[in-house]
């Protein structure tokens, strides 16, 4: 969209983006000015009609001329995409100066005041909010508070009953935000001008506090707290009762109007009116000042170490979200949510995400996420639940402080399936900004990058994903056909031509397919998804590999691997392939320099950890090869190459007894692989048993035959993506490390 007129409106950059659309700075061409162009979701006007009665809809915002709530100016259609055009404001959501700590009492007051205004005169037009909050409050630099997105909760009515508002749990996002909705909202009925007064309440207890009035992580509990238990007590004061008078869980015992609400506020924010005091009574006033100076001292001491809380939060993991209801053909949706927003928050500047693979360690209903923190020795952990029912999702994400167990953000989205893809942006931002950390307008722009549109396409490719990651013989195909679903889906999918680079690579290793079978075809794919888009690090590392292993060309694939690294420093398996590279041209130390890398950033991987012991082993280092690769069969005693690599120091020290029984392991766990008979071959022969090291070497040979007696046809069907490759030849050479995939 950045560059793009519409209207009269030229898209300048983005400023945000949530349930309701993405908001654009724009200049208005006509007069002069920058304005802020809310693009709504496709779809949400499902007709004309709808269109008309939002356009009557916006035209009622619009008269809303008050200097504390954001002017609408203008609703339009082009070319099927619906925008509002609002007024654009600089400054900071009230939201970004919570996360410094609570505010002093004069600023408080004073923007709390603006709040009440600004309800009483949307108010009075018959507009209610729905959905207020910290981050629908926007300070400008001279201090003024603006109201954003008012009304706008309202303005999508179901097909033929233009009297009737709708919660929009009807519609593609839930109105309102559940820490700050009223009773009445929660338990299904009309919110009127009380109700943004609750919430005007819950944003106060924050301000004062600089915490939320009910902090419960989960939404159940959230949602019991508020129906359920008392409201919580603020400070003592003519302010807490403000406060309290807020939160009343009864419409009829809050504030009946803002007006009301106002008039306190400003009561209290008058300066007193004080006379001469006689001398007597001087020592009286002196502990109530003394008193009231160490209290303004402490509060100024809290806020100051209060600022830096956010900025200590540089680790993050993202726990397994929560497949609600166990069906397993649900799993991958939870599980490809999950490994997004991995991907998505690994791209934010200073702050560590703990890799996939260490965070599924963590998966099962009953895991604690404090707990779990700490084991991964992160300061936050993000948790979901996902419910999925006809197309309809239910999410429920919470982020929560591993250090003290608080919850730092939470909200529950209800939307439809085709809204997933805006909602893990949503999710991805809402948490560096509650986590305190600043983005550039690049880092955002990769936050919001989608690589397509069709939400058909993105459900293949989570269920692709969700095989890939089990790395079997029967995993690998389904994964296939799941990224090749994606594709005939959309064709500009570049991750799901990525996904099948990945896939083909793994074929020879897990006895798919040959070489000269797989390797056209992950290099088609590989090239087609770098030709969409050349920004992807997995494409380009896929690449790599293929040029490294089938092709044998090391300088095009040291450029790929360089690549890819400059594009996601944080992504492990390109660093544990451009190791085996490293090893394979005899650059032993950079070789183990790498692997280590990868083994920092995925620690409990066991082909990384296998490998890097295979690295310790070309570096002569023996004793620690062997230590490293027992560390690895831990965490998985059946993996093959992990006995291979075990093997192979063993064999150095001459301890060929244990290097036999290590390979004899791996021959057998790997279901007679060529690469595992010509290492036990070859340990035979070192250990001078001629007659078995013969042996192995023609069972060797009879397994290739059968291999490719097996494997030679012709695939059934070829992709017309994939027949502009290039003329192949097969593997070159085996690589000393094996795939290592």
């Amino acid at each position: 969209m950045i560059g793009r007129t519409l209207g009269h409106y030229r898209i300048e950059s983005q400023l945000g983006q949530g349930g309701m659309g993405v908001v654009y700075r724009a200049r208005d061409l006509r007069l002069e000015r920058d304005v802020a162009l809310k693009v709504l979701p496709a779809g949400l006007l499902a007709d004309e009609g709808a269109r008309k009665r939002f356009r009557k809809e916006a035209l009622a915002l619009s008269q809303l001329n008050h200097p504390n709530i954001a002017t609408v100016h203008d609703f339009d259609t082009e070319e099927g995409t619906d925008f509002l055009v609002l007024e654009y404001i600089a400054g900071a959501s009230l939201d970004e100066k919570l996360a410094a700590g609570p505010l002093v009492e004069k600023e408080l007051l004073g923007l709390a005041t603006q709040l009440a205004l600004g309800l009483a005169a949307a108010h009075e037009q018959g507009i209610v909010h729905r959905d207020l909050k910290p981050a629908n409050l926007r300070v400008t630099p001279d201090g003024r508070l603006k109201i954003l997105d008012f009304g706008l909760a309202a303005l999508v009515r179901p097909q033929g009953d233009a009297a009737a508002t709708v919660s929009m749990t009807e519609g593609p996002i839930v109105a309102g935000t559940l820490p700050y909705m009223a009773p009445e909202q929660l338990r299904g009925e009309k919110p009127d001008a009380r109700s943004d007064l609750y919430a005007a309440g819950a944003v106060l207890y924050e301000m004062v506090t600089g915490r939320r009035a009910f902090p419960q992580r989960g939404a159940p509990e959230l949602l019991a707290a508020i129906l359920q238990q008392p409201s919580p007590t603020p400070p003592e004061g003519p302010l807490g009762n403000i406060v309290l008078k807020c939160l009343d869980k009864e419409p009829e015992r809050r504030y009946q109007s803002a007006r009301e609400l106002r008039v306190d506020l400003e009561r209290l924010s008058a300066p007193p009116l004080t006379a001469p005091v006689a001398r007597p009574r001087r020592r009286r006033w002196l502990l109530p000042g003394a008193a009231a100076a160490l209290v303004a001292m402490a509060l100024v001491v809290w806020w100051a170490l209060s600022r830096t809380g956010p900025q200590r939060i540089d680790s993050l993991a993202v726990l397994p979200f929560a497949n609600v209801g166990a069906d397993p053909n649900k799993e991958y949706l939870s599980d490809g949510i999950t490994e997004n927003l991995i991907n998505s928050l690994s791209q934010l500047p200073n702050l560590k995400v703990t890799a996939r693979s260490l965070a599924f360690r963590h998966k099962g209903p009953q895991v604690d996420p404090q707990k779990a923190g700490r084991d991964l020795k992160v300061r936050a952990v993000l948790t979901g639940r996902v419910v999925e029912r006809d197309g309809a999702l239910n999410i429920q994400a919470d982020l929560m402080n591993v250090d003290d167990g608080s919850q730092l953000w939470g909200r529950q989205y209800s939307l439809k399936f085709f809204d997933i893809l805006g909602l893990q942006e949503e999710i991805a931002r809402e948490v560096s900004e509650k986590l305190g950390l600043r983005t550039t307008a690049e880092q955002q722009k990769r936050l919001a990058k989608r690589s397509t549109e069709n939400t058909e396409a993105y459900q293949a490719y989570l269920k692709g994903r969700y095989y890939w990651n089990r790395r079997t013989e029967q995993t690998l195909k389904r994964a296939v056909e799941y990224f090749q679903q994606a594709i005939d889906k959309d064709p500009g999918y570049a991750l799901a031509y990525a996904g099948l680079a990945d896939c083909y690579t793994g074929y020879t290793t897990y006895q798919v397919e040959p070489p000269r079978e797989s390797g056209p075809k992950a290099k088609a794919a590989a090239t087609k998804a770098l030709e969409i888009d050349d920004s992807l690090a997995e494409a380009h590392a896929s690449l790599a590999f293929i040029r490294m292993g089938y092709e044998w060309d090391w300088a095009g694939a040291e450029r790929e691997f360089q690549r890819s690294i400059e594009l996601d420093p944080n992504y492990a398996t390109a660093h544990h392939w451009y190791s085996i590279l490293l090893t394979d041209t005899g650059r032993t130390g950079p070789a183990l320099a790498s692997e280590e890398r990868a083994q920092q950033l995925d620690p409990l991987s066991p082909i990384i950890n296998a490998a890097l012991g295979s690295k310790l082993y070309y570096a002569h280092r023996y004793d620690e090869a062997i230590e490293q690769t027992r560390k690895a069969l831990e965490m998985d005693p059946n993996f093959a190459m992990g006995h291979r690599y075990l093997g192979m120091p063993y064999e150095q020290k001459g301890m060929y007894r244990e290097a036999l029984a290590e390979f004899q392991k791996a021959l057998d766990l790997s279901g007679g692989s060529p690469l595992m008979l010509g290492t036990l071959g070859h340990a035979h022969a070192l250990s001078g048993n001629r007659r078995k090291a013969l042996q192995a070497m023609a069972n060797c040979g009879r397994s290739r035959s059968t291999a490719t007696s097996l494997r030679s046809r012709p695939p059934s069907s070829t992709p017309a993506w994939a027949t502009k490759s290039a003329p192949w030849s097969g593997w070159k050479r085996a690589s000393r490390t094996g795939p290592g995939t």
